[in-house]
């Protein structure tokens, strides 16, 4: 594989801003230095048609929610996605990937509902699975106010918020979390034992290493026995099948890239339609860095287009999915 341009560029850029890792300071000073980086890196900020923020009722307290509604998007029975950011659970906010989530509600004429779910390691796991089955039980409670269809909600996020995703997806399947009609995991956390291959071969030198990435994994976890239960490790969970349709996008210069492709295999070993695409010159957070990297609004583009093609009544076709390649089921 060879390192795409865009990227090569993004890694050059934070070469030069200098800093420390995460895992050499507290988590304060890690906060701080991501609010700080994450405006120069992010895609345009678009606008869309109406957004909200209100806080919701959820198991550890009031969750504050962003509602994104695309341009487009129906008055009453849009479809809806819950997007849960990355950050390995310990950074990251309502504004780190706003512009991924504008771009979900205008590409997909939906409503986007985006929470600001606890962090560790103030708040530990299961706490922010916990605000987002509570964010996704409001959706589907509050339907009619939020002006969405019930029978068209999908999860989706990036990273740790994939892995939120994931894990929710199998909540859902089991009928602890409303029903879902997709899920969108964007190079998703999969296995917290962090043992893959792809730990070693770009284990340093490629944004995300895999000492910030053990860093993140020990301020989420209670104990190290909670690697091994599958609400953090999805990839460990019995049986996956029977979850909701996955799209699953992976970068190919990524730490996570192997459990990644580990989970969309069994997904796919295990009955479930899944769309899986692969960047192979991209790094860890590239859909995030559309500013530098265009292939970051392709992967949105792409993600809503194998939502659509996973449940065609809940989506408007728009002419630009035929240079996609998709088409309605």
């Amino acid at each position: 594989m060879t390192l795409d341009p865009d990227a090569r560029r993004v890694l050059e850029i934070g070469r030069a801003a200098g800093g420390e890792p995460f895992e050499n300071g507290s988590v304060a000073a890690a906060r701080a230095a991501y609010n700080a980086s994450f405006p120069t890196l992010q895609g345009e900020h678009e606008p869309v048609a109406a957004t909200l923020e209100q806080q919701i009722d959820g198991p550890n307290g009031a969750i504050t929610v962003r509602i994104h509604r695309g341009i487009g998007a129906l008055p009453s029975g849009a479809p809806a996605l819950l997007y849960l950011h990355g950050g390995g659970w310990v950074i990251g906010n309502l504004d780190s990937h706003d512009e991924i989530c504008r771009w979900l509600a205008n590409l997909g004429n939906a409503v986007i509902v985006c929470p600001d779910y606890r962090l560790a390691p103030e708040h530990k796991f299961p706490a922010g699975l916990e605000d987002g089955l509570a964010t996704l039980r409001f959706m589907a409670r509050n339907a009619a106010n939020l002006g969405i269809d019930p029978a068209h909600i999908g999860v989706a996020g990036d990273s740790a918020g994939g892995n939120l995703a994931a894990v929710l997806a199998l909540l859902a399947r089991d009928g602890l979390a409303p029903p879902l009609a997709a899920q969108i995991l964007i190079y998703p956390n999969t296995d917290a034992r962090q043992m893959a291959d792809s730990y070693r071969r770009f284990g340093d030198g490629f944004g995300l290493t895999a000492t910030t990435m053990a860093w993140f994994r020990d301020r989420y976890v209670r104990t190290p026995d909670d690697t091994l239960d599958w609400r953090v490790s999805p990839l460990l969970a019995s049986d996956i099948a029977g979850v909701a349709p996955a799209f699953v996008a992976l970068a190919g210069f990524d730490i996570l890239a192997d459990e990644g492709g580990a989970y969309a295999a069994r997904l796919q070993a295990e009955g479930v339609p899944v769309i899986l695409r692969q960047w192979p010159g991209q790094i860890h957070g590239f859909v995030s860095m559309g500013r530098h990297i265009p292939a970051a609004r392709q992967a949105v583009a792409e993600a809503v287009a194998a939502w659509r093609h996973f449940d065609p009544g809940s989506l408007t076709l728009r002419p630009t999915d035929a240079s996609l390649g998709w088409h309605r089921a």
